[in-house]
């Protein structure tokens, strides 16, 4: 593994308990980052720490049971993650869900407002809570994470394709906005990785995606925490409003 440098920086994961975020806080913690796991799910949070324990790197890791789609809720995480560590130099946007399969024009409203809720609006709600701070301290890397659905648009996934997509020029207007003040805001565009996502999915849909991946094999969440982890690093100085893409090449721009 090559090694990152990220000693004394602390970073926030959403949806840090487990799968892409999970494995993502890993790879920071192992670069020398303190890390706080926001979770909406109080189980998985526990046996995220537990693992953490197991690896003697739990001094470094706190937990913060957070719903990214509240705003009190958000707010608060921020306060209490703020009065544990005293700063945060890192945000990796990463909650989300994928929401059952339909067509648009069968689509529930109540599922898209769901889905837009948690994986656009708790991005924003959470990139407005800490980049305050960021620029208090002229230092921040913040990496949304979004989905190749967010370029093509998946096929009875609209509400899923549409709030990555908004993940994506949110991230490019956010990165304008903070240019100024050392803070890179990136994104990035994972192919599907077999997380527990896929229980939300139909099996159908599954095989679509991975048809569409010239790697022929879905995503290892290991792959995203090694991209995330040099993207949030002081060596990524130039790069921001960004899109990165890891979709083994599935994507066409």
């Amino acid at each position: 593994m090559n090694q990152i440098d990220l000693t004394n920086r602390h970073a926030v994961v959403t949806g840090g308990g487990q799968g892409i975020g999970l494995s993502i806080a890993n790879r920071l913690v192992q670069s020398g980052a303190s890390v706080s796991l926001w979770d909406k799910d109080t189980e998985v949070l526990a046996t995220a720490l537990n693992h953490f324990k197991q690896l003697d790197t739990n001094a470094r890791v706190s937990a913060e049971n957070v719903d990214v789609a509240n705003p009190t809720s958000v707010a608060t995480a921020t306060t209490n993650t703020l009065g544990k560590h005293a700063k945060i130099d890192i945000l990796v946007a990463n909650a989300g869900i994928a929401g059952p399969n339909h067509k648009t024009w069968d689509y529930p409203i109540d599922d898209w407002q769901k889905i837009i809720d948690i994986n656009l609006t708790g991005v924003f709600l959470c990139c407005r809570a800490i980049v305050p701070q960021m620029i208090q301290q002229n230092y921040g890397r913040i990496v949304n994470v979004a989905s190749i659905a967010g370029k093509e648009g998946n096929p009875n996934a609209s509400a899923y394709s549409a709030s990555k997509a908004g993940v994506i020029a949110l991230t490019k207007s956010l990165g304008k906005e903070t240019a100024a003040y050392n803070i890179a805001v990136n994104c990035i565009t994972p192919a599907a990785a077999r997380t527990r996502i896929f229980d939300q999915m139909a099996q159908e849909h599954i095989d679509f995606m991975l048809s569409r991946i010239p790697r022929g094999r879905f995503l290892e969440v290991d792959e995203v925490g090694a991209m995330v982890a040099w993207l949030v690093s002081e060596e990524n100085t130039f790069s921001t409003a960004a899109v990165f893409d890891i979709s083994g090449g599935r994507a066409t721009y």
